[in-house]
């Protein structure tokens, strides 16, 4: 007899349904799994026959040969336990089929007593499953919550296969997952974790990560140990825009690829931080690998990717950011296989101002020499270097602002202003698909947008010559002039915006590269 199931796989952030065909023959004796399977898929028999065995069931003495189409794409992963084995049972006729398996999408992975285990990528399975049509999803209830956003999809829970065997077979009621989404999102959307009140002093830094988280720009903090500089990079998801549903649904099916998603939250309701250690690979930072997989920069994709020690950092690793932070996507070329990430992430980096961690302090515990610290810096490229707007030193905080009880402003205040300032981005990019705030403007638009008279341009040419900046430079000062401007809502650049942009590029002056 023959029995069709359907499953799914998810290639880069994108789900394709798979068909599992089973067909039992009358003659001979052999299970042949086909349609190319990885290893976990070819060792799911072993799973699959124990968990039959302590339900009650079992694989019978016959010629078995499963088929999962498309026989041409890879299948990865575990999760095909579940579908490989109602459909055995279909084929075999132990079960009835009261309902009809083919109306599901099945998945999950199967302990040996039957139970189910979490399985990777329920959302993008779940939205494509709706696509297509599917009248439900049937899968383990620990990713039950995450599926259950897609509306207009009925999703069962389960917690073994005897449940799934019962809703087949004997036409047992499966208790459907509903989540109300709205609801669930605004729930936790204004709950940040750190909070800007807790940063003593440090208000030039302050400001200068408010017009960051503005116009989108991406970052280098520089400065001594104990300064500050992680306690800053921490708090800065805390002043973004709330995410848009839009935003939140992305960003969960990025982390429900990669397996991160938290259990007890549906929906990912904060901007991700992400903060890799200095010894990541370049796989590991942009994603890829053997079987594809999202890296640090796709993770943090609508919020903040935090390098800390960037220095530290190889320098093969760091010069592979450089075409995502241009396009907001990272593309993985393979052999077999091509695939997009999504990586629209704001760059937030620190870094110690020479080996020993001081610069220019004649009571500094640890010194360094001036071909120590050259060698130190050129670890970081030029051309990476031009892709961060914003360069601002930090100095470390005095006893008497560090003692004091004062609090400093609150991150919902400063997030009122950076919301503000993002509205007035949104109408004014609203004639431009890909461009949502300032940092993302191209040459057209700064041409367009970021006009000035001729003070300010007499006063942007004096810095240009004397800081001997690039071009890329030039247009970096323009973006983020335009944030302030927004900051202040004032229709047109000033001067003073112009002279508070130029401030914001500490690496590019006399004394830090030679």
């Amino acid at each position: 007899m023959l029995a069709k199931v359907f499953g799914s796989a998810f290639f880069g952030v994108e789900a394709t349904t798979i068909t599992i065909e089973v067909n039992v023959g009358s003659k001979g004796v052999g299970y042949h799994l086909v349609g190319l399977p990885d290893n976990a898929i070819r060792e799911s028999n072993y799973r699959i026959a124990a968990a039959l065995q302590n339900n009650g069931y079992r694989i019978p003495g016959k010629k078995i040969t499963l088929n999962m189409a498309p026989a041409d794409l890879r299948k990865e992963g575990s999760a095909y336990d579940l579908p490989l084995a109602i459909g055995i049972l279909a084929a075999t006729e132990q079960i009835q089929l009261k309902n009809n398996p083919e109306e599901y999408i099945i998945m999950g992975e199967l302990s040996l007593d039957g139970n189910l285990q979490a399985i990777r990528g329920a959302l993008p399975i779940a939205f494509k499953a709706r696509e297509e049509g599917f009248k439900g999803f049937i899968l383990p209830s620990q990713n039950a919550k995450e599926a259950a956003i897609v509306e207009g999809l009925e999703v069962y829970g389960v917690d073994s296969i005897s449940d799934v065997i019962q809703f087949f077979d004997k036409d047992a009621p499966l208790e459907q997952t509903i989540v109300d989404i709205k609801a669930e999102f605004y729930e936790h959307l204004n709950r940040p974790e750190f909070d800007f009140s807790d940063v003593k002093g440090q208000e030039s830094i302050k400001r200068s990560m408010e017009i960051a988280a503005a116009g989108g720009h991406n970052i280098i903090l520089i400065g001594p140990p104990g300064s500050g500089k992680t306690m800053l990079a921490k708090r800065l998801p805390s002043i973004l825009p709330p995410l848009t549903l839009n935003e939140a649904l992305e960003t969960t099916k990025i982390h429900s690829v990669a397996g991160r998603t938290k259990d007890d939250s549906g929906i990912m309701t904060q901007r991700p931080f992400r903060s890799p250690h200095h010894t990541i690979s370049d796989v590991a930072l942009v994603g890829g690998g053997t079987y594809p997989q999202p890296g640090e920069i796709s993770l943090s994709h609508n919020g903040v990717l935090f390098l800390d020690e960037l220095p530290e950092f190889k320098r093969g690793v760091l010069e592979v950011m450089r075409q995502p932070l241009e396009d907001r996507e990272v593309t993985i070329s393979r052999a077999k296989f091509t695939v997009t990430y999504p990586s629209s992430f704001m760059l937030v980096a620190s870094m110690n101002p020479s080996p020993g961690g001081y610069f220019n302090d004649p009571d500094a515990p640890v010194t360094s020499s001036p071909a120590e610290m050259q060698r130190y810096l050129s670890k970081i490229s030029g051309p990476l270097l031009d892709r961060i707007d914003i360069h601002i030193e930090v100095n470390p905080v005095p006893f008497d602002k560090l003692s004091e009880d004062r609090k400093g402003e609150s991150s919902v205040v400063i997030r009122e202003r950076v919301t503000k300032a993002r509205d007035i981005q949104t109408i004014r990019f609203k004639d431009f698909d890909s461009i949502h705030y300032n940092a993302q403007m191209g040459v057209k638009q700064i041409r367009a947008f970021c006009k000035l008279d001729e003070a300010s341009l007499a006063l942007l040419k004096t810095a240009m010559e004397r800081l001997n900046l690039s071009a890329r430079a030039y247009d970096r000062i323009l973006k983020v002039a335009r944030t302030i401007a927004d900051l202040e809502n004032s229709t047109d650049i000033q001067g003073s915006h112009i002279s508070e942009a130029i401030q914001y590029r500490s690496l590019d002056r006399d004394g830090w590269f030679g």
